[in-house]
This record gives C-alpha cells, structure tokens and sequence, in this order.
C-alpha cells in the first residue's frame, strides 16, 4: 500500500469518525439537560469535535457517583423520620399566605423542616466574623464540627485553628471538613493539613479528586457550604471562608482586594438541622454516620424569635432545590425584591422571575461588585446587565477594591435567605450549597440595615453608563455568557 492510499485511508476514517461522533453527541448530550446548556455543548463538539468530547466526558455530568447519591437518599431518610412534628413554629403572628407551601417545597426537596424558637445576629465584619467563631470554639465542652469550602492556616486564621486545637486537648471532639480542590489551591494547604493531624483533630476531604485512591467524580463539582456548630447549641453559616481576607493570592494582594462577607450566628433548635447538614456530609464522605450529641436545644422565648428552614442543595439531590426556592419566593414578592450575589449567572427561569416581578409592580434591586475576582464568570455576569437595567431593575455597584462575596436575599418584610448559594448555574446545579430561609420582621430589619449599608458604599449603575461600554468587553461578555451554559 503506497503512502497516498494510506493517507486517504486515515483521512476517510477520520471524516467517519468525526461524523459518528456528532450523531452520537445528537443523541446523548440534550438527555435530561436544559436547552442552552445542550446547543453550548453540541457547538463545541461541532467546532472542536475531539477536544469538545474530551472536556465534555471529564465536565459533562454533574451527577455525582451512585454510591454518593445512595448516601445522600439514605440520610434524607434519616432526617425525615427524626424531624418529623419538631417544628414548633409560631402563628400568632399572620403568615404571608403563600409561605405554607414554601415551607412545603422545602420540605420535600431538602427534608429539613421549618424550626421555630431561634435566634439569630448578623456580622459583616470579617474578622469579627472569624473571632466570634473562635470564642464560641474556645467555649466548647463536647464537640465541634467544622465545614468549609475553604479552611487555610495562616495569620489571618491563626486563632481559629489554635481554639480547634485547645479544644481537642481539653477532650472535644473535632470534626472538620473542607472541600479538596478549592483548599488545594491555596497556597497553605499542605501546612494546613498538617497542623489538622498534628492537633489531632478528625478531618477528610469533601469530593476528593483523587483517582488512585479510588475517589473520583466530576472534577468540577465542589461542596461549597460554610458553616461551624458549636455543642449542637450555637452555629454559624454564611458565604464567609477560613482564610485570610485576601485569599493570601498575590494577584489580589496586587489589586489590593478585600472581601466583604455576611456571617449569620443561630442559637435554637434550627442548629440541630444545622449539625445534621454537617453530620450527612461526614457520612457522604467516610460512610460513619456521627451521633448526634443531644437530641433536642432550648428554643428561644422572645418577641423577636424566628422560624428558620435549612435548605440543603447540590448534585447529591434530584432537583435544584436553591434554584426553585428563589423561583418560589420570586414569584411570590408583592413589594420589594432586594439581592446580593457575587456571582450573578441567571438562568432563563431566574431571569424570567426577576423581569416579570418588576412588570407585576415589585422593586428589584440587585448588588454586585464594582470589579471582579473571577475573569469568566465576571464578564458573564456583565453580559446580563442591560437586559435587567431595560426591564427596570436597580443595580448597585459595590465599590473597589472590595469584592462583594455576601449571599442573600430579602423578599418584602416578610422573608430572608443568607446561605453560601450564588445566583448562578455552577451554585444551582454543580455546588453542594446551604441556604437558610427566615420567617421573621426582626431579622429582615437587621439585613434591611446590611442592604443600605450596601447602598453607601457603591454606586448605582444606569442604562446610558452601560450603554457607553467599548466593543471588545462587550464581546469579551457574550463568549463568557456562552460557556457559563456549558454544564
């Protein structure tokens, strides 16, 4: 066979390939997937036929492992049955009409109950965020459980790791998790795992990337929740990380960034949910199901007590339960609208809920930061803007060299949700999120006072400033608007 023919042969088999690969891609990539997320998937295969099927088999699915999913079922279970008639919510005080079947929604998706009898304070400093928590540490008698996307060492953080190893000399028991590769990019992970074993507290990876030891998953899906239980009696959740404000990266260090965060610190029973959240992603990771220390906390007799509802989310769940509890009380406003997000990707059925609440009469305003610290998911988030500024909604620029990275949301003087969910895809479908619905006017005063605090520290944006943007961010929006569908 001569060299011509040879050539015509692997150019031939190379056109039946590619062409059966794209028969293929009709066919299995619109399964089961929203629209947008299938046509950005099948242009790339289509453009970069080899490279877009290789990218989609490492990031194409966002289920997690069978075994991870039985577990998550097996714990919901579990929280079903121990929760069931623990509510004890107060109703004399009128409820929206509409909260019953939030309240409702929740319950099937998530399992957790809504909880009356709780307490709860907000902290936007950040080191007073990570000084509270270090006390309450420093206060522990039986245990401390420990979850966060990000758990550093360093001066910052210092404090917090020597009350973890007080504790564990005094005889607490020390539980810690902290998710393998958003902690494997900074810079003091090996000195953190190391002073973790050292002190000797127990702590495991979440999702770990590590093939040869036989845990693998998609290597994108991260769990994302934020939260410390202290004696199962005080907890804290919210967007806030254990590391240092700058996130100790020598670009941010350059820039000069600092984050804003918003911590909120609970007593009564909703801590219980809290401890339960932490205690199925111990067992999703280790298969040991913790005991639960105590069995029931004092609930809170005051004017200003709260009802509270945790609602967990994530690929170990059927649905996107963040993403229909937005939806829910979106579509339920009747005054004001008021969200903060860092990262604010919409999805259609998000974008949809926002614009038609501002035509049904609603205020919607919107909080995001001046500049960004992620290039892609910033530029997508611009590429939304003057849709929103055309259908009326107010956008408040918070203002360098901050990164606005609170998470929450209020729906008129009603509702509040604080939690560590982004309003975007990666948080509504490939991040295991926590969020934390409040039923109660004290609480939605005090963010009423963060959301204003807000407002004096940035600028608002208006249609005819963003009309003014050049050709080539605009440009540099709409791809990152393409490949943010690419899930």
């Amino acid at each position: 066979m001569d060299s011509g023919t040879l050539t015509t042969i692997i150019i031939v088999a190379l056109l039946v390939i590619d062409f059966v690969l794209r028969i293929v891609a009709i066919i299995v990539i619109p399964r089961n997937r929203r629209p947008t997320s299938a046509t950005a998937w099948l242009l790339a295969i289509y453009f970069i036929p080899y490279v877009g099927w290789l990218f989609f088999l490492l990031i194409g699915s966002f289920k997690l492992p069978k075994v991870r999913r039985e577990r998550q079922q097996q714990i919901n279970d579990f929280i079903l049955e121990s929760t069931d008639g623990i509510e004890q919510v107060r109703r004399d005080h009128p409820w929206p009409p509409w909260l019953e079947s939030v309240v409702t929604l929740n319950r099937n998706l998530g399992a957790m109950p809504l909880v009356g009898g709780n307490s709860a304070s907000l902290n936007g400093d950040y080191d007073g965020s990570l000084d509270a928590m270090t006390r309450e540490i420093h206060s522990a008698t039986r245990y401390v459980h420990v979850e966060f996307y990000i758990l550093s060492w360093d001066k910052t953080t210092g404090p917090f790791f020597d009350a973890l190893e007080a504790a564990v000399a005094r005889g607490v028991k020390v539980h810690v998790l902290l998710d393998h590769i958003a902690s494997l990019r900074t810079k003091n992970y090996k000195r953190t795992i190391k002073r973790l074993t050292t002190m000797g507290a127990s702590w495991q990876l979440m999702l770990p990337v590590q093939p040869f030891k036989g845990k693998y998953q998609r290597p994108d899906l991260r769990n994302h929740r934020k939260l410390l239980v202290v004696d199962g009696d005080v907890g804290f959740m919210g967007s806030q990380n254990v590391i240092d404000r700058s996130y100790d990266k020598r670009s941010n260090l350059k820039r000069g960034l600092k984050w804003k965060e918003l911590v909120t610190r609970l007593e009564g029973p909703i801590v219980q949910g809290l401890d339960a959240i932490f205690i199925t992603d111990w067992y999703s990771e280790t298969g040991e199901l913790l005991a639960r220390e105590r069995e029931s906390v004092d609930v809170v007799r005051s004017d200003d007590a709260i009802d509270c509802q945790l609602v967990p989310s994530g690929p170990g769940f059927i649905g996107q339960n963040n993403l229909k509890l937005f939806l829910a009380l979106l579509y339920y406003a009747t005054d004001r609208i008021i969200i903060t997000s860092p990262y604010f990707v919409p999805d259609e059925a998000m974008l949809a809920a926002l614009t038609t609440a501002v035509q049904r009469g609603v205020r919607v305003e919107l909080f995001v930061s001046e500049i960004g610290d992620q290039g892609l998911v910033y530029h997508a988030q611009r590429s939304y803007y003057e849709q929103l500024l055309r259908a009326g909604i107010v956008i408040w620029m918070y203002k360098a060299p901050f990164i606005l990275h609170a998470k929450h949301f209020t729906i008129d003087d009603e509702v509040a949700v604080i939690g560590s969910s982004n309003m975007d895809m990666r948080s509504f479908q490939l991040n295991a999120e926590i969020s934390l619905m409040v039923r109660g006017t004290a609480f939605v005063s005090a963010m009423r006072d963060v959301e204003e605090g807000y407002r004096q520290a940035s600028r608002q944006l208006t249609l005819d400033q963003w009309l003014k943007q050049g050709l080539w961010p605009t440009v540099l929006d709409n791809l990152a608007r393409l490949t943010s569908a690419l899930q």
